[in-house]
């Protein structure tokens, strides 16, 4: 048993960033969807309203997941800290246009069902989103 555990220990610490920006990302759609169930069908907010709503409330649920245990960031300093907030905000609303227009083109253009949509947005966001901010804001400045 201690060789299984020593094996995954192992290979978490190898692939440890991956691993939790993919179980922190998780965390995230869940929220994201979630949200989005309340704010579209118990609230009753149109489809892009909610997806916006949504948006805004998981951009600050990952902006601390990810800078505390995916990217690990070491800034510390206020001015540091703002100017990796507003970059993380930035490329989540680049993505979070690019998932309206998606929601847009797949729900009024190709009836598609709101929930298989977003779904696939949010995926595709994902993958967008961790590539942001390995390469661009939370990359390890020299």
């Amino acid at each position: 048993m201690k060789k299984l555990w020593d094996f995954g220990w192992g290979m978490y610490k190898k692939y440890e960033e991956g691993i939790n920006y993919l179980i922190f990302g998780f965390l995230a759609f869940v929220l994201n969807y979630g949200l989005y169930y309340l704010f579209s069908k118990v609230l009753s907010l149109h489809y892009l309203v909610a997806t916006v709503l949504s948006w805004a409330l998981t951009v600050v649920f990952a902006y601390w997941t990810n800078r505390t245990f995916v990217f690990k960031s070491k800034n510390k300093d206020v001015k540091a800290l703002f100017e990796e907030f507003v970059s993380f905000v930035g490329a989540r609303v680049a993505t979070e246009l690019l998932e309206v227009a998606l929601m847009f083109l797949m729900v009024d253009c190709a009836h598609l069902n709101e929930f298989i949509s977003k779904f696939v947005c949010q995926v595709l966001v994902i993958v967008a989103n961790y590539f942001l901010s390995k390469l661009w804001i939370f990359k390890e400045k020299k």
